[in-house]
């Protein structure tokens, strides 16, 4: 074992590999018995390609450069494709990044039949979006939802739930789009459709709500020439959030769930057997049979009747006799699953999470009346549920993070999951077995494993008592270890969102850190999803005070237990992550240095037009509206106080974002310049062709090295082979 100090190990895990294997397959669904899914290409400018899965196993990519696979709606889009097979024939409608049009394509046609648009182009605003397509092959049509922008600013928009044309005919005429709903609803997810296509059920909210704080279920009738009427709002409220919404079959439920360790043939895939069953909490929900607080009561957005959660059914005795409306609720305190709503599975974890992406999805209903769920505390699993008994099983193997992507065909479950020694991939569960597999996109070790970091699961206490939940990854290296006298040093990672979490997986980024000798700690601070609504609440009005707060904490605790070294520690963010490292440097004396990644530096410019529609409203539940505490938003903001960071830090900007724009990092620099009466060490890496969260390897290499290089320079440590940066002195 070779001594050497931390920061000076050798590494095989460069900023060319973490790059390569940034990103995660998503959006999972089946078109015919093949399993598809989007994969990201970093190599390739960042695109997003369409992967599909033959019967034999091989993968290949449906789409070539530049064809991205990506929707815009909500800036963070959602579901961008769906597929079938037509007549015989492969049949997919997918969005194109680039611009935003809705295209189809029948991959086994002639070379020279390419991706043809079915939607417009509008020069007005950001134009004309969709997201969650689902094909209705029998009225040849594409249901989704559009985003439409009726002006120049960010929410000058619309949203409805809409029907295109097959057959081409709305490519260059607007009017040939089929409106389903009105605009009175800001906020729109995609319809789900009933098993006789009779009933759909939709989410609905409105500002300044997001959506984990309300939203509501809509349902409504369709009719037999494709038009939506009577709709109606049945569960859900101001303070209530419901992530998803579906149908199951209301027969064929009473299936016994698999024994324990059942095994069946394999066929050479990574395979594994559902693990012990667990027994859903034994005690009546709290709320069960409590009226809604919105019972009676008429929105004053659409006038929509609520029924409220009581013995009376959801749909005035209307509801179809195969369907139940099945859905997750935060209404007892945590996201669980209700059927009709009446709890499935009472416990105090999450089947839910935070919508960020119209068409995430957190369980799905099975032909046989199971349901498959993700679900847990902090880190989640796949898990088989049986809405008769309660009683739920879990899958056995390695992972310990599933996505909130789902799709299933049979007894057939298809996820995307990883765990710390795997990165994301596509994994298949047989109902009927229990075993689970490796399917697509298979990790594959670019480096020995022994080079992999190895988290800490560790609770931490914060200010008041409370807990603060972490995962801290110590230097690891399988050949070198530093002296016996020296603490390494680490870098606090604050997650964005901020209503989000960081999930317990393996990330070369951080490896590309603890690989060398620094350590890191990523750090679900009070408002992270995962713990209830409770934990997510401790933010409401206190974003820069208990993120902040929070994020400090651990790492003073790490430093008085001698785990770190106090005068090397470091705060890294992006997004609200960049946000909560900007406030730290200026507002507490913690950090030697931070990493500043696209982030919120100027509330009152963020709260006043220079963000996207979706979180205009956002600050309203995480400062207060800015009305009636305007003094609160100059105290929070980092640009108010950018006088006070007497520390070296690196500000690394996507020119191209419009949820964190460029403008404040600009006007962040330029109030530092004026107001330092000395020169505070800084660098300030700005992207062209990158908007919120990287995507190009280029520029994810370029930002690695940098912060290494940062820390490097104020810590003291000698990583060889690696750019200085130049600092600004």
């Amino acid at each position: 074992m070779q001594v050497l100090p931390y920061g000076s190990w050798l590494s095989p895990i460069d900023a060319v590999l973490a790059a390569t294997h940034d990103g995660r397959p998503e959006y999972v669904g089946f078109v015919g018995d093949e399993v598809w899914w989007t994969a990201p290409r970093p190599a390739e400018h960042g695109r997003r390609t369409l992967v599909r899965r033959r019967p034999d196993g091989t993968e290949e990519s449906v789409l070539p450069a530049p064809w991205n696979v990506r929707s815009r709606v909500v800036e963070y889009g959602g579901q961008p494709w769906a597929g079938a097979v037509h007549e015989g024939r492969l049949l997919v409608v997918f969005v194109h990044f680039a611009d935003q049009r809705l295209y189809v394509y029948e991959p086994e046609s002639a070379p020279d039949g390419g991706p043809r648009p079915l939607t417009p182009v509008s020069a007005v605003g950001g134009g004309l979006r969709w997201v969650e397509p689902q094909l209705l092959l029998e009225r040849g049509e594409v249901w989704c939802v559009l985003e439409e922008f009726t002006g120049e600013a960010p929410t000058d928009v619309r949203r409805v739930l809409a029907a295109v044309p097959l057959d081409g005919s709305a490519a260059d005429d607007r009017a040939a789009v089929r409106e389903l709903t009105d605009d009175r609803r800001r906020f729109v997810t995609g319809a789900r459709l009933s098993s006789d296509g009779r009933r759909a059920a939709w989410l609905a909210w409105d500002h300044p709500l997001m959506p984990w704080e309300g939203t509501e279920v809509v349902v409504a009738d369709v009719r037999g020439d494709g038009t939506l009427g009577g709709a109606r709002v049945v569960a859900g409220g101001p303070g209530e959030s419901i992530a998803q919404v579906d149908w199951m079959p209301s027969t064929g439920y009473g299936r016994q769930l698999l024994d324990d360790g059942r095994r069946s043939a394999g066929d050479g895939g990574r395979s594994t057997v559902v693990g012990e069953s667990s027994t859903a909490v034994g005690e009546p929900s709290t709320i069960d049979g409590r009226p809604s607080t919105g019972d009676g009561r008429r929105s004053t957005r659409d006038g929509l009747r609520s029924t409220g959660y009581g013995e009376q059914s959801a749909y005035d005795g209307q509801q179809s006799a195969e369907d139940c409306l099945l859905y997750t609720s935060d209404r007892s305190g945590w996201w669980n699953l209700y059927r009709d709503h009446q709890p499935l599975c009472p416990r105090e974890e999450e089947f839910g999470g935070a919508l960020w992406k119209l068409g995430q999805r957190w369980f799905a209903p099975l032909e046989s009346g199971l349901v498959a769920v993700v679900h847990g505390r902090g880190a989640t699993v796949l898990g088989i549920l049986d809405p008769e008994t309660g009683e739920l099983v879990d899958a056995a193997g390695p992972w310990t993070e599933f996505a909130p992507t789902l799709a299933v065909q049979g007894e057939r479950v298809v996820a995307v999951a990883a765990s710390p020694r795997s990165a994301y991939e596509v994994v298949e569960l047989d109902a009927r077995t229990g075993r689970a597999r490796v399917i697509g996109a298979a990790h594959d070790d670019a480096v020995d494993p022994a080079y992999y970091p190895e988290p800490r699961i560790r609770t931490f206490t914060g200010p008041d008592g409370r807990d603060i939940h972490a995962h801290v990854y110590p230097p690891h290296h399988p050949g070198q270890v530093a002296p016996g006298h020296e603490l390494p040093p680490y870098v606090v990672w604050a997650h964005g969102g901020p209503t989000d979490r960081a999930p317990l997986v393996l990330d070369l980024e951080i490896a590309y850190f603890t690989s060398r000798g620094i350590g890191v700690a990523e750090v679900d601070y009070g408002g992270s999803t995962g713990y209830g609504r409770e934990y997510r609440e401790r933010l409401r009005e206190q974003w820069g005070v208990v993120d902040v707060e929070d994020c400090a904490a651990v790492a003073l605790a790490l430093a008085d237990e001698g785990t770190a070294d106090r005068r090397r520690l470091a705060v890294r963010g992006g997004s609200a992550g960049g946000w909560t490292a900007a406030v730290s440097l200026a507002g507490t004396d913690v950090y030697a240095c931070g990493t500043i990644r696209y982030p919120v530096l100027d509330l009152v410019g963020w709260a006043t037009g220079e963000t996207h529609d979706l979180e205009s409203r956002y600050p309203d539940s995480l400062v207060g509206p800015l009305a009636q505490v305007p003094a609160r938003y100059a105290q929070r903001s980092p640009i108010e106080h950018a006088d006070r960071i007497t520390v070296p830090f690196l500000l690394l900007q996507g020119l191209d974002d419009v949820i964190c724009p460029p403008v404040q990092c600009e006007r962040f620099l330029a109030r530092l310049t004026r107001s330092a009466g000395r020169p505070v060490p800084h660098a300030y890496l700005a992207f062209e062709g990158e908007g919120h969260g990287f995507r190009r390897a280029a520029t994810m290499v370029r930002a690695l090295e940098a912060e290494l290089s940062l820390y490097a320079q104020v810590f003291g440590l000698r990583p060889p082979g690696i750019p200085r940066l130049e600092l600004v002195r």
